[in-house]
């Protein structure tokens, strides 16, 4: 099995801590689980923190100093992990996207984030945000569509995702907006850059119909389960639970139609409302 993976201490803050904790955890002898322990962390979950994939928090940076005798270090630079472009619920989630190797999602109402457009993200923040300042919606817009920069690598992350049909008829933006937003996603899904299903309101009752699921996956790193809520979210890194969402997308995508039906459904979807935005 290949070893961590090497990181570059100067490409972020994260990368800084997670470098400088795997360092002095060897040196003090300490395997992850010994070192997690006191903290009432796993194993798995330093090990997350060694490779950059999930945040240090400040009260975990002060045990560490204490634990590993680092003078303040960690507990000086994880300041700087507390500046984030992302809502506090969706940080860490979102940093941790960026360094996924596999990405599986099931959206229930929304076009997920990295799928969206310009002009379909606007209408998500300003719909959700009615009286919020114009800089204020510019600034989450730029923070989505920055996000969305991760696929224009051609084949990191896989990305596999399963829209509710919700998602299609819910004219979020009206038709303009919405029939640019799905030849968006069908675009990706016939550039091989993307897989995409839609789950059928014929489908009935399924296994996450409570909410939004994201699995993400790591090269050196175990996997991670994010549940996506009205203005929360949980970031779920227990093996056995990650496991129990892995089921429950897997359940999912047995419900939803073939890659081929969907695209075919999402253009169709398109082209209706297409004629309707000609007719307005």
């Amino acid at each position: 099995m290949p070893g961590p993976r090497k990181l570059d201490p100067s490409s972020s803050p994260r990368a800084l801590l997670g470098a400088e904790l795997r360092h002095r955890r060897e040196r003090a002898g300490l395997s992850q689980t010994e070192l997690g322990a006191p903290l009432f962390l796993s194993g798995s979950f330093i090990g997350q923190l060694e490779s950059g994939v999930r945040r240090m928090q400040m009260d975990q940076a002060a045990k560490f100093d204490e634990i590993l005798d680092a003078d303040g270090f960690f507990v000086r630079n994880c300041a700087a992990l507390k500046k984030s472009k992302y809502p506090d619920h969706f940080a860490e989630a979102a940093e941790a996207e960026a360094r996924a190797t596999t990405i599986k999602e099931y959206a229930p109402q929304l076009i997920p984030g990295l799928l969206q457009t310009e002009a379909y993200a606007r209408a998500v923040f300003r719909e959700g945000l009615p009286t919020s300042a114009e800089s204020t919606i510019n600034e989450l817009v730029a923070a989505r569509l920055e996000r969305g920069q991760i696929l224009t690598d051609p084949t990191v992350p896989m990305l596999w995702v399963v829209l509710d049909e919700a998602v299609l008829r819910r004219a979020v933006g009206g038709p303009g907006t919405m029939a640019a937003a799905l030849r968006h996603i069908a675009a990706l899904a016939r550039q091989h850059r993307i897989i995409v299903q839609v789950l059928p309101f014929e489908a009935g009752g399924h296994p996450a119909m409570g909410g939004g699921l994201k699995l993400m996956g790591f090269a050196d790193a175990p996997p991670l389960a994010y549940l996506d809520g009205l203005g929360a979210g949980q970031l779920l890194d227990d093996p056995g639970t990650v496991r129990g969402y892995e089921l429950t997308y897997d359940l999912v995508v047995a419900n939803a139609t073939s890659p081929a039906a969907s695209l075919a459904l999402i253009e169709s979807v398109a082209e209706d409302y297409e004629h309707e935005a000609q007719r307005i």
